[in-house]
């Protein structure tokens, strides 16, 4: 990395002068052999390599050369000597990368380069035969796949443990009631179950959706070659089952040039931080001292620099602020691939790290909330003072329509009480009946048998409702999305 202008300055005097420009490793393990006339400039070899982001896909670029090996042997480019020599170097290359023992060396100009510069140096010569009907255009577009499939299964995971910790917090709470909002005003009665559920929702569907770009993933382009194919007679078939591919490509050009699954995996991990975001923009609110319907444990606040008094909700703002990056990488990769004109391009090497940082973002953000949802306290005194009458102005509205009274007619004379009321700066239920019948002669209605906040709260018995009934089928319902074991309680 340069750390200065100066230094820069020295690189760009250095590489003006052609006689330093000499054959040196880089050139000696290049996978294009001799095609150029001179070595390629080390600022273009800076700019194109990839390995100090793509050698995170060692173990997927291993899998998919072992797979290989054992396809060549098949059709007898290796002998039986030869694929057991490279099957016992590629693992002694996988135990160095364990190990955190592998040396790179400037000339590794991507993953693909140093596992194979490592193969020759571990084994020999015949270390070129694993290349053997192969290019690094389906080469990279196997292992990222692979990537993105292992990633998925990470995330997966990761979101149902967020699930989990909501579906706790719904049942530990299933008889705490707040206000529900809508434009951020009061609307009507909910109970901290039904609000919390509602977020449980749109993180199930995450969890459904980054199994089906699992899925999308779920093709295998090796043995597409550069665009053509290969003219060695490959049982693809086979290599994708020994990898754990369900299907292999159909056409050799968009094997190589398809990153539809990546664009889906950023879609999924966005679509996952905006949900993320709104849970947690809520959170906030209802952590502040205006609200105070929870509290954060300690363990996942921070204190001010200067205010001794502050608890600052950190996580839930990075949870926020991190979905524009999350946004942001899913329009760099949709930019990328709107031109590209026919199979691989080197514009596809920036496909990888924005995946790659989308997933490393939220490996660190879900466990966090995950934690944090499972310590929250809620605070049912300050939620029940804000269950004020005009919460249920619904249900005078309702009890109205059963009377006989066609709704636009009920919801204009109740519109009035609340105004009524509002002008005396009484609560609703403070009207008499002469204060209804003023409003219409047959505004006939005992406020006090209407506005009762459990009541109302037991009169939705519907599916998604907030009656006790209908919020233990959602609890149930949620409990088998998760597999978990399901319980009425």
């Amino acid at each position: 990395m340069l750390h200065s202008i100066l230094e820069f300055d020295m690189l760009l005097e250095r590489n003006r002068c052609t006689g330093c420009l000499m054959k040196n490793s880089q050139q000696d393990h290049s996978l294009w052999g001799e095609r150029t006339s001179k070595p390629v400039d080390p600022l273009v070899m800076k700019l194109n390599a990839s390995f100090a982001f793509d050698v995170r896909m060692f173990q997927e670029d291993i899998d998919a050369s072992l797979a290989w090996a054992n396809a060549l042997a098949k059709v007898s480019v290796l002998t039986h000597k030869e694929l057991e020599t490279i099957c016992q170097g590629l693992e002694a290359i996988r135990q160095e990368f364990d190990e955190n023992k592998f040396k790179s060396r400037p000339s590794d100009e991507d993953i693909h380069t140093a596992v194979e510069r490592r193969l020759t140096e571990i084994i020999g010569p015949s270390a070129g035969k694993l290349h053997t009907g192969r290019s690094r255009n389906d080469q990279v577009a196997t292992d990222f796949r692979l990537w993105v499939m292992r990633a998925c299964d990470v995330l997966v995971s990761a979101i149902e443990d967020l699930c989990q910790a909501l579906l706790e917090s719904a049942q530990s709470g299933r008889d705490v009631v707040l206000p529900g909002y809508t434009h951020l005003q009061h609307a009507q009665p909910v109970t901290w179950a039904h609000w919390i559920l509602s977020h449980f929702w749109p993180l199930f569907r995450d969890r459904e959706r980054f199994s089906r770009v699992r899925d999308s993933a779920a093709f295998l382009p090796l043995g597409s070659g550069a665009l053509a194919g290969t003219s060695f007679p490959i049982d693809r078939q086979a290599i994708a089952e020994e990898l754990g591919f369900h299907s292999v490509s159909q056409n050799s050009i968009d094997a190589v040039a398809d990153r539809d699954f990546a664009a889906e995996f950023l879609f999924a991990t966005a679509l996952l931080g905006l949900h993320l975001s709104r849970v947690s923009e809520m959170l906030i609110l209802f952590n502040s001292l205006e609200f105070g319907f929870i509290q954060l444990d300690d363990a996942y606040t921070t204190g001010s620099s200067l205010m001794p008094q502050k608890r600052n909700p950190d996580p839930l703002e990075l949870a926020r602020g991190k979905t524009g990056r999350l946004i942001g990488h899913l329009t760099s990769l949709l930019v990328t691939l709107k031109s590209l004109p026919s199979a691989y391009d080197k514009d596809l090497q920036e496909d990888k790290e924005p995946v790659f940082d989308a997933f490393d973002t939220l490996y660190d953000l879900l466990p966090v909330l995950s934690g944090l949802v499972r310590t929250l306290t809620l605070n049912p005194e300050r939620m029940a003072a804000q269950l004020e009458p005009n919460l249920l102005a619904t249900d005078v509205t309702d009890e109205l329509v059963q009377r006989g009274v066609p709704f636009r007619e009920a919801h204009r004379w109740v519109s009035q009480a609340v105004r009524l009321a509002e002008e005396r700066d009484i609560p609703l239920g403070h009207l008499t009946q002469e204060d209804l019948l003023s409003i219409n002669d047959a505004f006939q209605i005992d406020l006090s048998e209407v506005l009762d906040i459990y009541s109302s709260l037991e009169k939705r018995v519907t599916i998604g409702g907030t009656a006790q009934s209908a919020l233990s089928q959602q609890i149930l319902a949620a409990q088998q999305a998760l597999g978990m074991p399901t319980s009425e309680g």
